[in-house]
This record gives structure tokens, C-alpha cells and sequence, in this order.
């Protein structure tokens, strides 16, 4: 079987749900477009935005901490930047961020959602133009392969939803775990020249559940247990850019 794109995702404010997409168009030395484009910083954020530099997750709000941002719905519409949030189904915010006035009115909503948040308030919506929020310092892809994902249900003995790994590029027909031997490779996807540079060494955001927000699963002591590393899917930077589609083949072309 051919390895193929099943799902495109991409996170346009750290921390929130995904957004999927249809097709996308890769540049070389970016991430997705608008992927990691906002984040929710609190009191404590080091975080310059007038001279933006990568800083830890810890920074901003985020599921390894923060595990009730998962139980909000984001919907975002690229073409206005306008985020809406929904809690069961129910509207609870809407702005748009690129604004003043659109991030105050998802601030103020999370100033009383996020009330007791381990980290300190004000909430802020950020961003900082070039920049992505990414939980690496490169810009890049991700890629999640659901077999992988598939077995390590053999270890926790539950279903594992690949939302847990919030990646980018979700594959199918891959062999389990065979993305860790794509480090140091060339990948074609679709138009694209994809070159895999690191595995994505899991945190603990990956144990809270991407629906209901509960911290209902020990991913980090499943992997390791079961595989003896922490790892789930692969960062890849864009070499050749291009357009990618639900269903392109993935091929490796380069040892």
C-alpha cells in the first residue's frame, strides 16, 4: 500500500482545537499557513512581541497545563481572522483577533473561564507578525501516523485518539512507527519536498482528552512503557513547496 495523506490540520491560536483543511500550500521554510499564528499568554509570559524570539510552551496557556482549553470548541475563519469559540455546542465568544477590539472580546471571556488557571492572569491573544508559536524553535511540519497511534492502543488498552498529538499531516497505510526511520530523509508529499529532521518527543498535553478536557489517559508512561522512548510523529521542514491534498502519496526519496 502507498503511504497517503489522510487529514490536514493546522492550530491557529496555541493551546485550541484544530482547524481542518482541504488542500494547502506549503512555502519552503515556513510551517502551515497561519498554523501556530496566535497564542494566549498570562502573567507570567517572558514573551517580547516587539522583538519576538521562540520561548517555551510554559510561556503561553497550553493543554500540557492548561487542560481546559479543551473542552472549547475553536472555529476560525482564515479570510477575517475571526475566532469563535463554543462550549457544548454553545457560543461563548467571538472576535476577530487580528483587532484590539476582536482579542478583548475573547479575553474577556477567558479571563473568567480560565479563572483558576495554575498560572496567573491577564490572558492575552497575541501575536507577532513572521512569527509561529510553534513548541520547537524551526518552522516546520508536522506528521502524526495513525498506525502508530492505532498501536499504542495495545498498550493503554483504550482508543487512542490521534487528536491527542495535534499534528499537521495525519498518514495512512504507514507501518507503525516507521515515521522514526524517515529522520534524515527526504519525503514527496503531493508537490512538496518535505525533509524530516527530528521526532516530536511527547508532553504531557498529550494525556487530556481532546473532547472532554479530562486528563483521562497516561500517554508519557504508555509510550514509554510500551516503547521505551516518548516519541509520536516527526517535525519535517519544508524544502520545495507546493500544494498538498487529503489522498497525495507520500514517498521517500532520499536516503
Amino acid at each position: 500500500m502507498m503511504t497517503t495523506v489522510s487529514i490536514l490540520h493546522y492550530f491557529p491560536v496555541k493551546g485550541l482545537s484544530a482547524q481542518t483543511l482541504e488542500a494547502v500550500t506549503l512555502t519552503p521554510g515556513q510551517g502551515m499557513p497561519q498554523d501556530r499564528r496566535f497564542a494566549i499568554t498570562h502573567g507570567a509570559t517572558t514573551f517580547d512581541v516587539v522583538s519576538p524570539a521562540w520561548r517555551p510552551k510554559s510561556n503561553f496557556l497550553a493543554l500540557m497545563r492548561d487542560e481546559r482549553l479543551a473542552t472549547l470548541d475553536a472555529r476560525y475563519d482564515a479570510a477575517s481572522c475571526t475566532l469563535v469559540l463554543l462550549r457544548n455546542g454553545r457560543q461563548v465568544a467571538k472576535g476577530r483577533i487580528d483587532t484590539p477590539t476582536g482579542r478583548l472580546l475573547i479575553e474577556q471571556f477567558l479571563a473568567a473561564y480560565m479563572k483558576d488557571a495554575a498560572v496567573p492572569p491577564p490572558y492575552k491573544v497575541i501575536e507577532a507578525p513572521g512569527h509561529m508559536f510553534s513548541d520547537i524553535e524551526e518552522k516546520a511540519v508536522s506528521l502524526i501516523n495513525l498506525a502508530s497511534c492505532k498501536d499504542l492502543e495495545r498498550v493503554t488498552q483504550t482508543p487512542v485518539d490521534p487528536r491527542r498529538f495535534r499534528g499537521n499531516l495525519l498518514l495512512s497505510d504507514l507501518a507503525p512507527w516507521a515515521e522514526a526511520q524517515w529522520v534524515g530523509k527526504r519525503l514527496r508529499v503531493g508537490e512538496t519536498l518535505l525533509e524530516v529532521f527530528k521526532n516530536i518527543r511527547r508532553c504531557a498535553a498529550t494525556e487530556v482528552n481532546p473532547v472532554t478536557g479530562e486528563r483521562d489517559m497516561p500517554v508519557l508512561k504508555s509510550l514509554m512503557n510500551g516503547y521505551g522512548h516518548v516519541n509520536c510523529g516527526v517535525y519535517a521542514r519544508v524544502i520545495e513547496g507546493g500544494t498538498v491534498r487529503p489522498g497525495d502519496t507520500v514517498t521517500v526519496v532520499e536516503a
